[in-house]
């Protein structure tokens, strides 16, 4: 994995929270950095190849939407992290997934449209190969905070 250079540092602080809505968001974006919307979507592609960047999105309110969220936490035997943390980032509605120390060592938030699908996909991750176990933590009441790494 390359280190990440200053540029690819500015880049990521200005997607986290002011991508601009508009026809051409990238071009706006290398306008900002003083560059061409080529430079900005080739340095976007590596970043996603090299694993620093999973997807740019939106945020939905999704309750109002229908949707229902759920916290995972697994237990996951150490060998199988890996492989269990792609197939989750395979899932529409799973939107944060990162390993933890301790026994529950992978934790994902999960949205879904029922608590019929929200049923099947948890069996489905349940079934695969290395998850010992699984709690589902639905929340109470929801707290939105707004989380952005600086990078430079």
């Amino acid at each position: 994995m390359q280190a990440l250079t200053s540029f690819d540092k500015v880049l990521l602080n200005l997607l986290q929270g002011n991508l601009p809505v508009c026809s051409r968001p990238f071009q706006k974006l290398a306008e900002e950095l003083g560059t061409e919307e080529s430079v900005v979507l080739e340095r976007l592609k590596e970043l996603k190849k090299e694993g620093y960047l999973r997807r740019i999105g939106t945020f939905f309110n999704s309750s109002r939407l229908g949707y229902e969220g759920t916290l995972v936490a697994l237990k996951v035997r150490e060998d199988r992290v890996e492989p269990v943390a792609k197939a989750i980032n395979t899932l529409a509605g799973a939107t944060h997934n990162y390993e933890r120390e301790g026994g529950y060592n992978l934790w994902f938030t999960l949205l879904t449209p029922s608590p019929e699908v929200e049923k099947g996909i948890l069996a489905r991750i349940r079934a695969l190969d290395g998850v010992e176990s699984m709690l589902n933590l639905r929340a109470n009441r929801k707290y939105k905070i707004n989380v952005q790494f600086k990078l430079a």
